[in-house]
């Protein structure tokens, strides 16, 4: 509460917030580097559950340090033994029915527990820094992969690419994924780049340039879970976005939540006054897709035409499906 109360420094009143982790002797440890290290952990618990508050160290924090530590070390090994891998899930546009584009999605193959999502392992990716290597790598796969397929689905076929906040403030890693796209011959057009909300909240001159250093490429700006974060609208048409993807938990319960129609409505015609295009994740339907063609979303993607496969599968699956048209 102290800490909370404005700070003058030079004229100026600085306002922050802190987060304590709290362990105690002889209970979590009965020497001084072990009692510091347990309520280092409760500290970064604290600033996990929302930062400006505080937190007792428990025995299962240091059970999750642990594991954590154990997938940082698996995981560097994962890179070098060749174990990651890159699914994809088609997106299909709702006026044609053709599948037209596609997201990257990371999967881990483990020598022991089998498919990894990414869920398990890419924040602990970020927090050890793994993630920039991890990044480049598959951007260099989709690229790859892009060459073999624009010839069999068209010129303008596009695979998405998440990217996260630590990627995206490096510039180094956004010049090699620019470099990659020249020495492929790819257009920009082929890629589109998912980012969230909160990344274009953050007033950060270096995200704004690398923002405009992509537009300048033209690559594609999709902004992901649209409607779970803080509200981006004034940024939209500030940097230019292409699409905005309709998170699914607006479209999950459609069928007996009439309020989250509503919204999905809201959002495909403001995204439509402003010229971008929607796409709706996690459709499972029929109901569900025909709702969300019938409200005018551009395109839409879900485990209704199916879950991210793998590049043979996925090879398949568009072949069979776009032939049926």
């Amino acid at each position: 509460s102290s800490l909370r109360q404005p700070f003058t420094i030079n004229d100026e009143q600085v306002f922050i917030t802190a987060s304590i982790g709290i362990a105690t002797y002889p209970n979590d440890g009965d020497d001084v580097f072990t009692i510091l290290k347990h309520a280092d952990q409760a500290m970064f618990k604290a600033k996990e559950q929302g930062r400006n508050r505080y937190s007792y160290f428990t025995h299962s924090m240091q059970v999750e340090a642990t594991n954590r530590q154990q997938i940082a070390m698996e995981l560097r090994q994962a890179i070098k033994n060749r174990e990651l891998e890159v699914y994809y899930q088609p997106i299909v546009n709702s006026e044609t029915g053709k599948i037209c584009k596609a997201e990257a999605l990371l999967r881990w193959n483990h020598p022991t527990e089998g498919i990894v999502k990414p869920e398990k392992f890419i924040q602990i990716a970020e927090d050890t820094g793994l993630i920039l290597k991890i990044g480049q790598w598959t951007f260099k796969k989709v690229c790859k992969q892009l060459k073999k397929w624009i010839p069999k689905y068209g010129e303008n076929f596009q695979i998405s690419i998440n990217k996260s906040p630590k990627q995206f403030i490096n510039r180094s890693a956004s010049l090699k994924w620019l470099k990659r796209l020249k020495k492929n011959n790819l257009s920009g057009k082929n890629i589109a780049i998912e980012i969230t909300e909160g990344l274009l909240l953050d007033n950060n001159e270096k995200i704004q340039k690398h923002l405009l250093m992509f537009r300048d490429a033209g690559v594609d700006i999709s902004i992901d879970d649209f409607g779970t974060g803080y509200s981006s609208l004034s940024y939209l048409k500030k940097f230019d976005i292409d699409f905005i993807k309709i998170d699914r938990s607006f479209i999950s319960n459609l069928e007996n939540e009439p309020d989250n129609l509503a919204l999905i409505e809201a959002i495909i015609v403001m995204s439509k006054k402003l010229g971008i295009k929607t796409i709706a994740e996690g459709a499972e339907t029929q109901y569900q897709n025909n709702v969300l063609t019938k409200s005018g979303c551009n395109y839409i993607q879900g485990y209704y035409y199916s879950k991210p496969i793998p590049v043979k599968e996925f090879d398949k699956l568009v072949t069979r499906h776009n032939e049926q048209l």
